[in-house]
């Protein structure tokens, strides 16, 4: 386990360089930062002048990424386009945005994993055309429109949230989770119920039941486990994206989160926390993805990382 560890760890050296060489080039070599910064104005030369060279982007673009690597090997993420450090901007949001994403993941897991088993071993019955067809409809409406109904009718019309979360707190946080988790929620419901239904029909099921065990104990020591694993994928791969802030949920609850930072800093040019924020996000992502792969072999013996 260890050897593999060391092994994937490294496997994600060339993926972070690749992966910040092609947002640093995205980045600064399809725009120019200075525009817009005086206004509807031109910027003065002088200003423009200093302002290059103070962010190195008076050198060519591959000097730039070789320092901004060499910073960042240091743990420096940068100064933004505004004088604050980018790693203490990050700082700042991280507790809120990963507060929202822990509660969406619990939300999510609980929720639709609770449903596609429900569905899964009630196949053809009601509460299986329950679970069809309202993960059929989250589906199928987009996250903006299923949040501003949110707000519309818990917060505004019910008031038992508050329509925006601007402190951060856990009860202000409720509703966004709850919508931020709308989509994942099918999408785990769906796959949980596709995949036990698959395993109900497995010879290894037959047999378990042909030797005395009670359906209880077999969909729930044996078949459960199976099943588990693509769902543990999904959610893994939607930590990575929670953990970076939902900009749309963000945006409509104005959540101060990684999300809203990222949105806010793409809209007015600035770089520097745009390439931050996203390395944050890559690394996250990687070792989530790591974490899930080292779960396999809790759930599937069969599964071997050596």
């Amino acid at each position: 386990m260890g050897k593999y560890i060391i092994r994937r760890l490294l496997q994600m050296i060339p993926v972070i360089i690749g992966v910040t060489f092609i947002i640093y080039v995205a980045v600064f070599a399809l725009g120019d930062p200075t525009v817009g910064r005086c206004g509807e104005r031109p910027c003065p030369e002088g200003y423009i002048a200093k302002f290059r060279a103070d962010y190195n982007l008076d050198k060519p673009l591959i000097v730039q990424y070789l320092l901004y690597m060499g910073n960042l090997v240091q743990g420096d993420l940068g100064t933004n386009f505004f004088g604050n450090k980018v790693v203490d901007e990050l700082a700042a949001r991280w507790p809120t945005t990963l507060k929202l994403g822990t509660m969406a993941v619990i939300i999510e897991s609980v929720i639709g994993i609770t449903a596609g088993v429900l569905a899964g071993v009630r196949r053809g019955k009601f509460i299986d055309s329950l679970v069809t067809v309202s993960t059929l409809l989250l589906i199928s409406i987009p996250i903006f429109v299923i949040g501003s109904f949110a707000q519309l009718i818990f917060g505004v019309r019910l008031g038992w949230f508050p329509v925006t979360a601007t402190q951060g707190t856990t009860y202000q946080l409720i509703l966004p989770a709850f919508v931020l988790a709308s989509a994942s929620v099918a999408y785990i419901a769906r796959l949980m119920r596709a995949n036990l239904a698959e395993n109900l029909r497995a010879d290894y099921v037959r047999t378990a039941k042909a030797k005395g065990l009670t359906n209880r104990r077999t969909i729930g020591v044996h078949t459960l486990r199976n099943s588990l694993i693509p769902v543990i994928t999904f959610i893994g791969i939607d930590i990575g994206a929670l953990m970076g802030g939902a900009v749309v949920t963000e945006r409509i609850f104005n959540i101060n989160g990684i999300g809203n930072f990222l949105y806010r800093s793409i809209g007015q040019k600035d770089g520097t926390s745009v390439v931050g924020t996203i390395v944050c996000l890559v690394l996250i992502y990687l070792l989530v993805n790591l974490l899930v792969d080292i779960l396999y072999g809790f759930l599937d013996p069969r599964i071997s990382h050596d």
